[in-house]
């Protein structure tokens, strides 16, 4: 006899039995209905009975069992109660990653290296002759706890996450497999603020002392002072894009150029980007078209340069090197501008905007505690002393007030004359 067990936490169902080798096997369900359960029971029931006498399930089970969801099926294969099905149509995980990435020409170089990273984890834990469809949820948060031992930070393990669920999304809208077994691991990337840094205006212009070139204040100063995303806005700006009578300049963005609109946008010349904008004009040759003639490449890796740069001036290298500079430069923006003509200048959206790039800075603190309101709390705190002060003296009033009469607290001649009843007359009850 097979029993149903159920975890209420997942609400996942499992039959146990007791196979033909007197061993105790189990198939899992997944979250299914106990009515579900039950009729499965039956079933599984009779191919163990037919395992022990060697004869043919009945109709009613063979139709079952051609009907079960691949997974299901390969599970009751490997229980032993049925002989393995060949599937020709369910790749390997290799066959599959490879397959996807190469028909996805649509993406950019930079996308593809990026799914690359989380191909060579989930090969290297699952090896490249696994199934699609022999890989359960089980199995995927094995993986994810695996990325975790490997040191990746959580946000890390969400984008690469985030990624294997999308390779086994398509797999699963082309019928390879019956779900996705990566469907529930978290792959939204959280904002974390231990990482943000506010790169002040002082900071600032120490790194551009340091500098070692007009090209290199310029890359810092566009990316400090514009906000721009760097390398890849920063490696296509133009002479061009910049409209030195209007005070503007387009940044191409290959990163919202898949949105509507998104392939630019504009910003004002900031006075802060003008004088190294200039300066590298000047230094540029006749013909020069691009304004940062280094560095091209977008793969290029800047941040080890600038990482010298901020240790020559004395300074110790922030986290997110590029990203803070871009943070940095929208919260000052938002202290003056509305939040829609800063996200504009930024090219981000206000939700996003919110959660990983404003800042709560020292000078916010500080405001804080400078407010108006709470300076006139305090002026009506110390005028509620004066009272006390008369009593303790007994005198009407203290200080210059009392020797000028001032006439609009009136004399204490003038409030002695105020009668019991007050200024309002007598009410008759009568």
């Amino acid at each position: 006899m097979a029993s149903i067990s159920h975890d209420k936490k997942t609400g996942r169902r499992t039959i146990q039995f007791v196979g033909k080798d007197g061993r105790r096997r189990s198939v899992r369900l997944g979250k299914v209905g106990q009515k579900q359960a039950e009729s499965a029971k039956r079933f599984i029931e009779d191919l163990v009975a037919c395992k022990v006498t060697g004869t043919a399930p009945k109709n009613a089970t063979a139709e079952w069992l051609a009907g079960l969801p691949a997974m299901i099926r390969r599970r009751i294969e490997r229980a032993g109660l049925v002989e393995p099905e060949e599937n020709a149509d369910c790749p390997t995980l290799k066959g599959w990653l490879t397959r996807y990435v190469e028909s996805r020409t649509d993406v950019k170089v930079s996308t593809r290296i990026a799914w690359g990273q989380t191909q060579r984890f989930l090969l290297g834990f699952f090896g490249p002759g696994k199934r699609l469809d022999e890989i359960t949820p089980g199995d995927a948060d094995e993986w994810r706890l695996h990325l975790k031992k490997q040191g990746l930070a959580d946000n890390t393990i969400r984008r690469r996450s985030g990624v294997a669920k999308q390779f086994f999304n398509a797999a699963k809208r082309k019928r390879l497999i019956d779900h996705n077994p990566f469907e529930d691991l978290k792959s939204c990337v959280m904002a974390n603020t231990a990482r943000y840094y506010f790169v002040t205006r002082e900071e600032a212009k120490k790194v551009l002392d340091a500098c070692p070139d007009a090209q290199w204040r310029l890359v810092f100063a566009l990316c400090r002072f514009g906000g721009l995303r760097c390398p890849s806005e920063i490696v296509r700006l133009t002479w061009s894009h910049i409209d030195w009578d209007n005070g503007r300049m387009t940044v191409p963005s290959p990163k919202t150029e898949h949105h509507p609109g998104g392939e630019s946008r504009q910003i004002p010349l900031f006075p802060e980007l003008v004088p190294h904008l200039q300066e590298v004009f000047e230094q540029a040759e006749p013909g020069m078209e691009f304004v940062i003639t280094r560095y091209r490449c977008s793969n290029q890796n800047l941040g080890t340069q600038l990482r010298r740069i901020i240790g020559r001036a004395g300074l110790k290298p922030w986290p997110k090197l590029f990203q803070n500079l871009r943070s940095t430069r929208e919260t000052e923006l938002a202290e003056q501008f509305p939040m829609h003509v800063v996200c504009t200048w930024i090219g981000n959206s206000q939700p996003i905007a919110a959660k990983h790039y404003l800042q709560v800075t020292a000078e916010h603190f500080q405001k804080a505690v400078q407010n108006p309101v709470q300076q006139v709390a305090a002026l009506h705190r110390g005028s509620a002393q004066a009272p006390r002060d008369v009593q303790a003296d007994g005198a009407s009033r203290t200080g210059n007030d009392a020797e000028r009469g001032d006439a609009s607290l009136g004399t204490h001649e003038d409030i002695s004359m105020v009668g019991a009843t007050g200024l309002e007359p007598v009410t008759s009850w009568v």
